[in-house]
């Protein structure tokens, strides 16, 4: 459990995010004002106080959306959480669809300090449903009713070790 610290958006991309006192969540949108926000898997963006906090023990001086987070919480190690996650806040249910970013150019805040947090320790969702969140609500881990959140395993095939041609060296049969 934990609880939202900031709600931040920008109406521009590429730019760092300013707090607001309130976001309204449209499902399969995002956060309705935020440039980030269309039908796609990175509706919006989440990222936990403690790295922050953790990054500006390191010198960095910087706001809440400063990493073009649309959320920060207390309570959660976002990236440590595997990709399917729900989370519930008020009537608003995200789901964690990727952790993590690529950073094809620097941010200002890199550019500024020498780093930024959000390619390793950033996380995006989409809205499943929708409804409005405010600093000081609360934000909890919901366990998917039946299902686990989505797991991957590479499968490797081989003609050839088939036949008895070579031998199949991949790993274990599973």
């Amino acid at each position: 459990m934990g609880k939202v610290h900031a709600v931040c958006i920008s109406t521009i991309r590429g730019i760092a995010k300013q707090a607001v006192p309130e976001g309204k969540f449209v499902v399969n949108w995002g956060i309705e004002g935020d440039a980030h926000a269309e039908h796609w898997h990175r509706q919006v963006s989440l990222l936990g106080l403690e790295s922050i906090e953790a990054f500006r023990r390191r010198g960095g001086q910087v706001e809440f959306g400063a990493f073009g987070e649309n959320l920060v919480v207390d309570g959660f190690n976002f990236s440590a959480l595997p990709v399917g996650t729900l989370l519930r806040c008020g009537d608003v249910l995200l789901e964690m669809t990727q952790i993590g970013k690529e950073c094809h150019n620097h941010c200002a805040v890199y550019e500024a300090v020498g780093d930024c947090i959000m390619p390793r320790e950033g996380v995006f969702a989409r809205v499943l449903e929708g409804g409005v969140i405010r600093p000081g609500d609360v934000m909890t881990e919901v366990p998917r009713q039946g299902k686990r959140p989505y797991q991957a395993a590479v499968i490797t095939l081989s003609d050839k070790g088939s036949k008895g041609l070579r031998e199949d060296a991949s790993g274990p049969v599973i």
